[in-house]
């Protein structure tokens, strides 16, 4: 009796009547059944409509059967469907070329119905077993890309949590003495300064000795650039505040619970983070990083791996500018205004919209259709690892329920556009 779901059989073969011998015995077991005379006839049915299963007579005019087996085992959308040769040959050389060539078996001439329905039953069933079994090894794979994918994720984010807070820790130390002590710094040279002024007041006459020292320090000198000198300790602290500001916000550890997170804050941080690959050198001018943002409200997100996200967009943009860099003089870099522009909105649909565009290399069609795939890097061994789009669509798709996507053409550049809901589930 017939499976509950019956294959489709194409039946190959120049005798009309083993055709209709065939076919009259399959439909009578309820399986589905087109026929074809030739190879080339054959080939043309598999093309239009894949059967599960094809009986190939192997003696035929034009194309036997060899090359009809050989051609579909040639192409990767055929080579999986099961033929089972049939023949009136005894000859053992040529049943061993034919499942050399890919055939699954053989029934001999002339048929008995029984047999043929059980060979085909067989077959039949292996093709479903081994294509559910194909199926199953590609669902673990691909759970076991994407369970490498977040675990990598997460390591790389917990360590480089850990070194950014820990580095933010030592920097806060020494940073409040310096902060703490700058302004109290001031007022005691202040203090001094009206000390030595009311002492030339006083004793307009001081001697030799000491105007000889005063002329040597040049004392109208150090009233002029030692407020200057207070100034600049006070813009470093400043500017080292922001900076270990910025580390703990990049820093912020994630928890099972979405927090309440400024996007905007996320970039800054992680401008700031990357400023020293930003700045000039001596291959090129400064990357400029223009920021227009929109008026954004908070959102419940994961902020540690947003962070991510951003860091591995902007180190990618850094990158395509140095590649599409490459060959040019340091006035045709200038003349290229290197740049990243960070836009971001609010969409009509509430969602939150983040554009990071740069006018580095840009990408062709095939880099831009593999992009997001795990393990695929355009950069060169022990530069990149592959993972890092990978992780960030998955922290956008799966973690967030957003969206990502790449806008890019070879020679003008590129734009990620990131959009996530306001209010996640």
């Amino acid at each position: 009796m017939a499976q509950p779901t019956q294959p489709f059989i194409l039946i190959v073969d120049d005798n009309t009547t083993n055709l209709s011998v065939l076919s009259q015995a399959l439909k009578a077991a309820q399986y589905k059944v087109r026929m074809a005379t030739d190879g080339e006839d054959a080939l043309a049915q598999v093309e239009r409509h894949h059967p599960e299963l094809i009986l190939l007579d192997i003696e035929m005019p034009n194309m036997d059967g060899f090359e009809t087996c050989r051609r579909l085992q040639a192409n990767p959308t055929t080579q999986g469907i099961p033929i089972i040769f049939m023949t009136s040959l005894a000859d053992t050389e040529k049943k061993v070329k034919g499942l050399s060539l890919g055939a699954v078996d053989y029934i001999t001439k002339p048929f008995e119905a029984s047999e043929v329905l059980a060979r085909i039953k067989v077959h039949w069933r292996l093709k479903q077993l081994t294509d559910s079994l194909e199926r199953q090894v590609s669902e673990r794979t691909q759970a076991l890309e994407q369970a490498q994918v977040q675990l990598v994720q997460q390591e790389k984010l917990s360590a480089l949590g850990e070194l950014v807070a820990g580095v933010a820790h030592e920097i806060n130390n020494p940073l409040g003495c310096i902060v703490g002590n700058v302004n109290a710094a001031e007022d005691y040279i202040n203090d001094l300064l009206e000390i030595i002024d009311l002492y030339a007041e006083k004793f307009p006459q001081p001697g030799a000795e000491i105007e000889a020292k005063l002329k040597e320090i040049d004392l109208d000198y150090l009233r002029e650039d030692l407020p200057k000198l207070i100034g600049a300790m006070k813009d470093g602290g400043e500017r080292i505040t922001t900076i270990s500001k910025s580390l703990r916000i990049f820093s912020r550890a994630d928890s099972d619970v979405k927090q309440d997170f400024n996007i905007h804050d996320g970039i800054d941080s992680t401008v700031m983070i990357l400023r020293h690959r930003l700045k000039a050198n001596n291959y090129r001018p400064e990357i400029k990083v223009i920021a227009k943002y929109g008026n954004l409200p908070e959102i419940k997100c994961f902020p540690g791996q947003l962070n991510q996200v951003f860091i591995n967009l902007l180190a990618n943009a850094i990158d395509a500018i140095d590649e599409g860099n490459q060959g040019l003089t340091y006035a045709e870099i200038q003349a290229r205004s290197n740049h990243i522009i960070i836009k971001t909105e609010l969409s009509p649909q509430q969602q939150v919209v983040i554009r990071i565009q740069d006018n580095g290399k840009g990408m062709t069609e095939e880099v831009k259709k593999r992009i997001f795939d795990r393990l695929f890097t355009t950069k060169g061994v022990g530069k990149g690892t592959g993972l890092g789009l990978a992780i960030a669509h998955q922290i956008i798709v799966d973690k967030h329920h957003g969206s990502i996507g790449v806008n890019s053409s070879l020679g003008a550049g590129t734009e990620f556009v990131i959009t996530l809901p306001l209010k996640m589930v």
